[in-house]
């Protein structure tokens, strides 16, 4: 018969092969770009569970309101969660970090990188954030070539002044960015790509 020893090790063996990996990807996302989608479809393929932590940030004045901001990160996440076949939740937080991240159970924090700069920052906060909480690691993924410089500063900075910002955020993603600036008297223009309805498809044609 096997040993006590060894029955508990394939209990816990079992246990932990049936453990969900469960990372979270925050961030403002003031807009969702595209060069966000790019980290979340990457890590959805290490994972079982992506939570999405938008931060508040009210500081930093964003240009969407935090409900907004979910609304459109769930609606870009939807068909990437179906794709994979994985679960994707969209939550705001206003904790720190780490207390987040045990707040979801999360055992990785994916983090997107595009440049030196970039890893600077990240490396004193890796530093910071191991010394709150070791079990947590972080994960850092690299922004694909053509994604590298995409950053949402930039984009609200391009539509700010009535630049195609097409290339760098989802249709839906642009025609809600331009409805924000138009509002605020920016001239964008004129453009034939068709404007979407509130869920991202197309609105029919008149007979």
């Amino acid at each position: 018969m096997p040993s006590r020893a060894r029955l508990k090790g394939r209990a816990t063996q079992g246990r932990f092969s049936m453990a969900k990996r469960i990372g979270l990807y925050p961030g403002t996302f003031d807009p969702i770009t595209n060069g966000h989608l790019d980290i979340i479809r990457r890590a959805v393929k290490l994972l079982d569970h992506l939570v999405i932590g938008v931060a508040i940030n009210e500081a930093k004045g964003p240009l969407f309101p935090l409900d907004e901001r979910v609304e459109l990160v769930r609606h870009e996440v939807a068909q990437i969660a179906k794709d994979a076949g994985v679960t994707i939740s969209v939550e705001p937080f206003d904790i720190l970090l780490m207390h987040f991240a045990e707040k979801v159970h999360a055992q990785f924090i994916i983090r997107g990188l595009r440049a030196v700069s970039d890893f600077d920052y990240e490396f004193q906060m890796t530093s910071m954030n191991m010394a709150l909480n070791r079990e947590i690691e972080m994960v850092f993924l690299m922004a694909g070539g053509k994604y590298q410089a995409i950053a949402s500063r930039l984009v609200k900075e391009i539509a700010s002044l009535g630049g195609d910002i097409s290339h760098f955020t989802s249709p839906y993603v642009a025609e809600r960015i331009r409805e924000k600036f138009t509002a605020q008297g920016v001239k964008f223009a004129a453009s034939k790509v068709v404007p979407l309805k509130r869920n991202g498809t197309k609105p029919k044609p008149k007979s």
